[in-house]
């Protein structure tokens, strides 16, 4: 048996090897957030109970799905990921997997998500998380090397997750999931900003153009951020207005987006490497910080 130990230890090892390369298709991590808010937007929906299969077959939904449109992202940017420090390691830029298949893999992941959705929950559900791939894949994803507007579309199906939670809850498109989807879409804006910013130059060799100004890292991304995050403070009160939430969950939100506010204004008077990512840093806190509020306040 001794030799075939080596045969056998090479086939794990590309079996392994293969396996890290469809976790990397599907962004785990990126995707574990947007599910999450889809989740919340389930949770949230009136007269909905704490369910571990419902939870987990919405979760499992939106990462096929999410990871669906995480890899046609990845296809029709290989050859500008490969220009770029932090995704040139990524499997089709490395030549480590053609683009053959992973269009099969995201086929599976991005149809199978939106059945299981439409099949479990409804089919509104499922054509809802579809149209939120396909806006993702073939107009965001084109557009982030023709004009910065791609923001603007990026954030559609990046705020439309809390509102395919809701719908899976409820089978329509009512006042709570349009203020999730609301606030969700005005979060995004700092967030890609602060993020390209902070990598301006890595993004500029692969001819993505994602902040507001031509000019490039000038105050105006700032100002923007600042016109984007305030809007965070009034939206809060949305929740607590139709009893989606209660007074803490709108407390909380506001201090959330008064403290993401304070520093897209810091941002806007110093417009430095530190002052930006402070802005993405705070990014990363309110999104969660406020779904958990608004859901802790309803439980």
């Amino acid at each position: 048996m001794l030799p075939d130990q080596p045969i056998k230890a090479k086939w794990h090892l590309l079996l392994t090897g293969r396996m890290r390369d469809y976790m990397q298709l599907l962004k785990p991590n990126l995707s574990f957030m947007v599910v999450f808010s889809s989740v919340v937007g389930y949770l949230l929906a009136p007269e909905v109970a704490f369910s571990w299969k419902e939870v987990s077959l919405l979760f499992l939904g939106g990462m096929l799905v999410t990871g669906g449109a995480n890899t046609i992202n990845q296809i029709l940017e290989r050859y500008s990921d490969g220009v770029m420090k932090r995704t040139m390691f990524r499997p089709m830029p490395d030549g480590r997997m053609n683009a053959a298949e992973a269009w099969i893999f995201a086929a599976l992941t991005g149809i199978s998500g939106a059945c299981l959705l439409a099949y479990y929950f409804n089919p509104f559900a499922g054509i809802l998380s579809f149209i939120s791939l396909l806006i993702y894949a073939f107009a965001y994803t084109p557009m982030k090397r023709r004009h910065p507007i791609a923001v603007l579309i990026g954030a559609i199906p990046g705020a439309l997750p809390p509102l395919i939670g809701w719908v899976a809850a409820t089978g329509s498109l009512s006042i709570g999931g349009w203020i999730l989807f609301l606030i969700q879409f005005f979060w995004q804006f700092p967030h890609f900003w602060a993020i390209a910013w902070v990598g301006y130059e890595d993004y500029a060799k692969a001819g993505i153009r994602m902040l507001p100004s031509k000019a490039g890292k000038t105050p105006f991304t700032g100002l923007q951020c600042m016109f984007y995050s305030v809007v965070l403070i009034p939206l809060a009160i949305m929740p607590r207005f139709v009893n989606l939430s209660g007074n803490v969950g709108m407390w909380v939100s506001i201090a959330a987006g008064a403290l993401y506010f304070i520093a897209s204004f810091i941002f806007f008077l110093k417009n430095d490497h530190k002052s930006a990512k402070n802005v993405m840093f705070a990014s990363f806190i309110y999104l969660p910080t406020v779904l958990l509020a608004l859901l802790f306040d309803k439980l």
